[in-house]
């Protein structure tokens, strides 16, 4: 697992979006008991703050302490700084394990085994990641230009696995269910420029050139802004594993 956020930790904090609650309560409505969820790669607890409502308790993972020290903190969630594919829990701990925008930077087989042996026979794993953005026509013509051109040759090879929604993936559970949800946003350009210093390619850009890539781009964004805060759409792609995932609706929080 590479780790391609410690530098801009404070920005990921602050500009990186929260999950929409129908995402949640969808991966709820397949999980059997809500005595102990694991976040793995929790960056800055995002995810881990909102099963934290519903789990008694949360372990929360990531191999950058400096992510750590930007998370959400709460009672029933402990952190600790390991690496996906080994950690200190025992076996069949988990009634869900969740990888929020993630998978992408793990070894795949290493981690899989791990998630067998911590996972509860009836526990799920859900998994998902975000695509690139939407506002208008003319914006997400400027911004795909800066995905795919600009930063494009700085995105690690794993970024491909984002751009396939994570369908060549292969899953080794006999049960796997893909939804796609929407997420909406209110933004304003600052906040939007403040999203972009959070990819690793921007950080890669800059270290590489010495000059940051997000000021031009955001010059250009100017004069196509509607002005104050416009809507911002995100895809998420969620994949949820396991090896029974029937729906019982009765334990939905």
């Amino acid at each position: 697992m590479k780790d391609n956020f410690s530098a801009q930790s404070v920005n990921y904090e602050k500009y990186r979006p929260d999950y929409p609650d129908g995402l949640y309560e969808y991966i709820f409505s397949y999980v059997k008991d809500f005595g102990h969820a694991w976040d793995c790669a929790t960056g800055n607890g995002q995810a881990a703050k909102r099963l934290a409502r519903t789990f008694v308790k949360v372990e929360a993972s990531d191999i950058s302490q400096k992510q750590l020290d930007n998370a959400w903190q709460a009672a029933n969630i402990h952190y600790h700084v390991c690496p996906a594919e080994s950690t200190p829990f025992s076996d069949n701990q988990f009634d869900l394990i969740t990888v929020a925008q993630a998978l992408h930077w793990f070894d795949f087989d290493r981690f899989f085994t791990e998630v067998k042996r911590v996972l509860r026979p009836s526990g799920v794993l859900a998994v998902w990641t975000y695509g690139l953005l939407s506002i208008n026509p003319e914006i997400d013509t400027v911004l795909t230009d800066f995905h795919t051109k600009i930063t494009g040759p700085y995105w690690d090879d794993e970024r491909k696995h984002v751009d396939n929604q994570y369908r060549e993936i292969n899953f080794p559970f006999s049960d796997v269910l893909n939804k796609t949800f929407l997420m909406p946003k209110n933004w304003s350009l600052e906040t939007l420029a403040g999203y972009l210093q959070t990819w690793s390619s921007v950080e890669k850009y800059k270290k590489v050139n010495g000059r940051d890539p997000v000021t031009a781009v955001k010059h250009r964004l100017e004069a196509l802004w509607p002005g104050g805060e416009c809507q911002v759409t995100f895809p998420v792609y969620l994949y949820l594993l396991g090896n029974d995932l029937s729906v019982d609706h009765s334990t939905q929080r």
